[in-house]
């Protein structure tokens, strides 16, 4: 498909001016400037002024927008703290999935939708497209307020990823039914091979690459070479395993989250991901809203389909780390952390869309269940961040002053102590 170079170049322009004014309106009134860049994305595009198409440029600069920044969140990555939130993460992902599948499917039956042959299928599916959880915004948002290390945000972070393996599994096991030229036996095969290869592969990467940083520390072929591991992961899991590329990219973080220069590398992500690929991203969200053949019934629906997708996640995800011994604010955070439908939800409503399980119609209050869940999750990340502070942060700043204020004493006595020395030395 051919583009036009300088309609390429004015969108970019256009975009990029206006995540950046909107961000930075939205962070003086003390939000995430995350919401900011999705506001930008609605002003600019069809759904107001009409200046951008979202076109596949677009679709491609968001996509490598989204790798970017789930590889930075591998990095970021705390591994002991994953492997140790493991299996809570998967309990806390599974009862998420059920709770927003049983709500979408409800809520579908309850507005009286679908055909007598396959309502019931159709509603599993809306309650599929519930199920998927962004996790690229709640990225954003926690990396904004210096929250993406700690048990809640790796908590957050692991179910993510599986819930994401989760959803693939249901939605290929839902296309299934209506297309029986896939298998889901299949496709779980795949994925089992997926991080088993993961796992293997990970080990020998990641001494290859220590070696490298040994060899050539802090040297800008280090995060090259990252680069190419990210890019490398998310193509082989997408295109050999049928696992959404975010995913390999977010495995291709965690090979190297424990090398000296992860750090580094994590830095030289974020440039290019805040100077461009990260704000056509969050924008694109806005660039897609469309409300062409919208009527009061799909108003109401839209409505509670948004009230369904939110309350769900916070009480199943939320709910099921309380169980498992989070205290109250923590369960809470989790539980919003993963309200959010992005990329994801996108791609699950138009696999839908092209398999016949969804009508057209419907995909204006995916749109809107996107928008509003992808605006609600980093605003409610933090006030409940500013109103229940990370303990993590709170020990660590808590050090800090301890540390600062005996090196205030100490340099204190060095100069209390230097200049006793020096009047008695001009006595003498």
């Amino acid at each position: 498909m051919e583009f036009d170079t300088l309609e390429i170049l004015k969108d970019l322009a256009i975009i990029l001016v206006a995540a950046k004014l909107c961000g930075l309106i939205v962070r003086k009134l003390g939000g995430p400037q995350v919401v900011g860049e999705i506001v930008a994305g609605l002003l600019v595009g069809p759904c107001v002024l009409n200046f951008v198409d979202y076109n596949g440029f677009i679709a491609g600069m968001a996509e490598i927008g989204v790798i970017l920044l789930m590889f930075s969140a591998g990095l970021g990555t705390d591994l002991k703290e994953l492997i140790k939130t493991g299996p809570v993460a998967l309990l806390i992902a599974v009862a998420g999935v059920v709770v927003s599948v049983a709500g979408g499917a409800a809520i579908y039956l309850g507005f009286g939708f679908g055909t007598a042959d396959s309502a019931m299928l159709e509603a599993i599916f809306m309650g599929t497209i519930l199920a998927a959880t962004s996790v690229s915004i709640t990225v954003q948002a926690l990396k904004e307020m210096g929250h993406l290390k700690g048990k809640v945000a790796t908590a957050i972070l692991s179910a993510a990823i599986i819930d994401d393996v989760i959803g693939i599994v249901l939605l290929t096991v839902v296309i299934g039914f209506k297309n029986p030229d896939i298998q889901p036996i299949n496709v779980c095969f795949n994925i089992v091979i997926f991080f088993a290869l993961a796992f293997i592969l990970g080990f020998i990467l990641y001494y290859l690459f220590k070696w490298l940083d040994k060899r050539w520390p802090h040297s800008r072929r280090i995060p090259i070479f990252g680069l190419v591991l990210c890019f490398a992961s998310a193509y082989c899991a997408d295109k050999f395993f049928g696992i959404a590329d975010i995913t390999g990219a977010y495995v291709a973080g965690i090979v190297l989250c424990n090398i000296k220069d992860s750090n580094y590398i994590e830095r030289k992500m974020d440039v290019s991901s805040y100077m461009i690929f990260g704000p056509v991203f969050f924008a694109s969200i806005g660039l897609q809203t469309s409300f062409d053949n919208f009527n009061l019934s799909m108003l109401w629906f839209s409505i509670a389909l948004v009230a369904v997708a939110l309350v769900t996640k916070v009480i199943g995800c939320g709910g099921t780390a309380k169980l498992c011994r989070f205290n109250m604010s923590d369960s809470l955070k989790i539980g919003v952390g993963m309200m959010n439908r992005g990329e994801v939800g996108l791609i699950v409503a138009k696999e839908g869309l092209d398999a016949g399980l969804m009508a057209p119609q419907f995909f204006a209050p995916v749109i809107i269940l996107i928008i509003v869940s992808s605006l609600a999750t980093p605003i409610l990340l933090k006030l409940i961040y500013s109103k229940w502070p990370d303990k993590h942060i709170d020990e660590t700043c808590g050090q800090a002053e301890k540390i600062a204020e005996n090196e205030n004493i100490l340099s204190q006595e060095v100069v209390g102590a230097t200049y006793n020395i020096t009047e008695n030395e001009f006595q003498k």
